[in-house]
C-alpha cells in the first residue's frame, strides 16, 4: 500500500504469520515541489511505484523461497543498478509489444489503402487486443491468480478504509474488487490516449513513426495520470463513469474474490501505511497479529517491537 510519503508491505509467510514493514518514498523527487506539478506528478509517482514494486516482488519471492526450504540467493538484497536494469529490459520489451508491434502489423496489413486514418484505427484495435489478450493469458497462471486475488484484496481494502468501517474481514467483504484508481484503469486511459495522440502524428516515414510511438509514451502518461485522477474525482457524473467504465471491465481480469487471509494481508498492509504517515486508523481496526520485517541497513523502528522479526536477508542452510 503506498501512502502519502510512506509505503507499507504485508506478506503471508509460509510459517501462516503476517509480517510487515514500511519505508519512506525516498526517489529524490518525493516531497518537492516538482511532484506537485500536474503532468510531471504522474511520471514520478510511476516511477516510484514500479521501482519499489519490483524491489518488493523479489523480497517477496525470496521470503517465501527461503521459508519452504528452497536453496538460492537468499542473502542477495538487489541494488538500485540491478533493479534499475530489470526495469528497463522490462520496459523495452513493453513498449516492443504493445507499442511498436501494431504498428508494425497495420502498417504491413494497411499498406495499399491510402486513407492514413485506417492504419491507426487497425493500430489501436490490434493494441487493444494484444493487451487484453496477454492480461486473460497470464491470467491462466495460478502464481497470477494469487496475485489477482490479492490485487482485489487491496481494492476492497481501500473501499473500506474510504467508506470510513472498520478495517476488519466482514467489513471489507461486502466491497467490490474494482476501485476507480487502480493501474489497470491507467492502462486502459493509457492506451484510448495512444490511438488519438498517434493519429495526430499521421503516416510518416517509418522511423518517424517509431520514434513518435517512443517520445510519447511519457506525455501519453502524464496525461493519463491527471485523466485517472480527474476521473476518480467525478465519478457520482454518470457521463464521467460511462466514460471510465471500461477500466472497471477491464480490473474483471485484473482483480479476483480474495480468500478472508488474503484479506487480512491487506488490511495490514493498509494499516501500517497509515501508522507510517502519521493517521489514526479507523475504530475498531488494528486487531489483526503481526510481525515486523528487518530490512538490510535499516535501524529498528522506535517504539515497534516485533515478537519475531523476519530478516529478509535470512541465513543459509547451516550458516
Amino acid at each position: 500500500m503506498r501512502g502519502r510519503d510512506a509505503i507499507a508491505v504485508a506478506l503471508r509467510h509460509p510459517d501462516g504469520r503476517i509480517v510487515y514493514a514500511t519505508e519512506r518514498l525516498d526517489s529524490g523527487f518525493h516531497g518537492s515541489r516538482w511532484a506537485r506539478l500536474p503532468f510531471l506528478r504522474g511520471l514520478i509517482v510511476l516511477y516510484e511505484t514500479l521501482f519499489v514494486g519490483t524491489r518488493w516482488l523479489v523480497r517477496s519471492a525470496t521470503i517465501q523461497a527461503a521459508g519452504s526450504g528452497e536453496e538460492g540467493d537468499e542473502g542477495v538484497e538487489l541494488g538500485k543498478g540491478s533493479i534499475a536494469l530489470m526495469l528497463g529490459l522490462t520496459l523495452l520489451a513493453g513498449v516492443g509489444i504493445f507499442f511498436l508491434l501494431p504498428l508494425l502489423i497495420a502498417s504491413a496489413t494497411t499498406s495499399n489503402i491510402q486513407n492514413g486514418l485506417v492504419q491507426h484505427l487497425v493500430e489501436g484495435l490490434i493494441r487493444v487486443g494484444i493487451f487484453l489478450g496477454y492480461l486473460l493469458l497470464i491470467a491462466q497462471a495460478e502464481d497470477v491468480r494469487r496475485v489477482f486475488m490479492y490485487h482485489g484484496a487491496e481494492h476492497m481494502t481501500i473501499h473500506a478504509l474510504e467508506a470510513g468501517d472498520p478495517l476488519v474481514v466482514d467489513a471489507v467483504r461486502k466491497y467490490p474488487t474494482a476501485h476507480p484508481r487502480c493501474g489497470t484503469e491507467f492502462l486502459v486511459v493509457v492506451i484510448a490516449l495512444s490511438i488519438v495522440a498517434f493519429s495526430l502524428v499521421g503516416r510518416q516515414e517509418p522511423l518517424v513513426m517509431v520514434g513518435s510511438r517512443i517520445a510519447l509514451i511519457p506525455v501519453i502518461a502524464a496525461v493519463g495520470y491527471e485523466i485517472l485522477k480527474w476521473g476518480a474525482k467525478h465519478r457520482a457524473n454518470p457521463i464521467v463513469r460511462a466514460i471510465m467504465y471500461p477500466g472497471i471491465l477491464v480490473q474483471k481480469i485484473t482483480t479476483r474474490q480474495p480468500t478472508n487471509d488474503m484479506i487480512e494481508v491487506a488490511i495490514v498492509s493498509m494499516e501500517q501505511a497509515l501508522q507510517a504517515d502519521g493517521e489514526t486508523l479507523p475504530l475498531g481496526s488494528g486487531t489483526l497479529p503481526r510481525d515486523r520485517m528487518e530490512l538490510p541497513g535499516t535501524p529498528p523502528v522506535a517504539g515497534e517491537a516485533a515478537a519475531a522479526p523476519v530478516t529478509i536477508d535470512p541465513p543459509l542452510p547451516g550458516a
